[in-house]
């Protein structure tokens, strides 16, 4: 149902689906999921896949015990098994056709804005390519993710990252349950959730005492952020051959689903910024262009104000000083004084990443602020031209 309707999609594994209690790789399920993967290529979907396993296949390599293993010691597993987890992933898909990369992350890399941004360049080129991007936490040089191995949780902000209409967390039940369902046959799977209240909270936070795994009250943290940045997210039984068939043929699991829009997530993000590093000041014609959702211009750009880099927060100013939109500069202030004033045919690029509306009402940014004309979040503000890579190039 969700899942069919999503564009971009994002599944996250563990290694318990890809190694069994017997430390035997699990084959022929890594290629049912490959079977699922290339339906939702064929689908027109982009695929995200967020995978757990580097230190487990690391241990299956050093044939050695995972929970006798201390932190600097996981970290050379990990690094080992790194090696083997890819390969397994490029053997397996590659007899679909399926062509797969590798991008490292840590939950520091999703945190600062400015390498959140390049990783969601990075996607947005694999998916350009016909990659799919397969993602592991950077075992190798983070201690935390080894330690609680919060993979949910780095799958929601991959999910944040990139855009994802949906989150896949593929686990080792059907979703969430009223009571655990392997002591309690009254135990009823939650099929919805649009709110996760206090009654929740209880739920996830006793299933850790009572299943011993420790992994749904991740799961709710990870629904809380995917609720908030407008992706759904869905907990599944993953230990089911064809997991992803089954979730969109039978639908046995248990949706969160988000509390604003991708569109309201992402204005929510760009105005809350508190202290922006630096300002544009644009002509009356740009400004009425705005307010109309069309297109910011270089030419109507007549003064850039403090140094910023790419990425950072910004504020554009009227003739007079007021403050009439906000956005993510995609280029530094040096480069931006470099092509403003500049016309048609130039190759310029997209100015800022961020959204305006023609609402007449003024409003309060902040209570500090006022604006003749509200931000929304649907209409970016670009140059009627792109620019391209570094360094800056025209065409005559």
């Amino acid at each position: 149902m969700y899942l069919e309707d999503s564009k971009i999609v994002v599944i996250k594994i563990g290694s318990s689906l890809l190694i069994d209690d017997n430390k035997k790789i699990r084959k022929k399920w890594l290629s049912e999921f490959a079977k699922d993967i290339q339906e939702l290529i064929k689908k027109n979907k982009k695929i995200i896949i967020v995978s757990s396993g580097a230190i487990a296949m690391g241990c299956k390599k050093l044939n050695i015990n995972k929970k006798n293993l201390k932190i600097d010691k996981s970290q050379a597993v990990a690094s080992i098994g790194q090696i083997e987890l890819m390969n397994l992933f490029s053997e397996t898909f590659a007899k679909f056709k399926i062509n797969i990369s590798q991008i490292l992350l840590t939950l520091e890399d999703t945190e600062q804005r400015r390498r959140a941004l390049n990783a969601k360049r990075t996607f947005d080129n694999l998916f350009a390519l016909g990659f799919i991007p397969i993602v592991n936490e950077n075992d190798t040089t983070a201690t935390s993710e080894i330690k609680y191995g919060d993979n949910d949780r780095l799958a929601s902000r991959v999910a944040q990252i990139s855009g994802a209409d949906s989150l896949v967390l593929l686990s080792d039940v059907n979703g969430l349950f009223t009571q655990n369902p392997k002591i309690y046959k009254n135990a009823k799977l939650i099929k919805e959730i649009k709110n996760i209240d206090k009654d929740i909270e209880k739920i996830a936070t006793k299933s850790i005492s009572e299943y011993g795994t420790g992994g749904m009250k991740t799961k709710i943290d990870a629904a809380k952020i995917c609720q908030l940045s407008g992706c759904k997210m869905v907990i599944a039984n993953g230990l089911l051959n064809r997991p992803i068939k089954k979730i969109i043929e039978e639908n046995n699991c248990t949706w969160f689903l988000p509390k604003v829009s991708k569109l309201d997530a992402r204005k929510k993000w760009i105005i809350s910024s508190i202290s922006p590093k630096g300002a544009l000041i644009i002509d009356d014609g740009a400004k009425q262009a705005l307010s109309n959702g069309k297109s910011l211009l270089a030419a109507g750009v007549k003064k850039v104000s403090g140094r910023f880099r790419k990425g950072d927060h910004i504020k554009v100013l009227d003739k007079n000083n007021l403050e009439c939109a906000r956005g993510l500069s995609s280029f530094s202030s040096d480069e931006i004084e470099r092509i403003m004033g500049h016309h048609s045919r130039e190759t310029l690029g997209r100015l800022l990443s961020f959204e305006t509306s023609s609402r007449q009402q003024p409003r309060r940014w902040f209570g500090r602020l006022r604006s003749r004309h509200r931000l929304r979040s649907r209409h970016r503000l670009r140059s009627r031209h792109r620019l391209r890579s570094r360094p800056l190039r025209t065409k005559s």
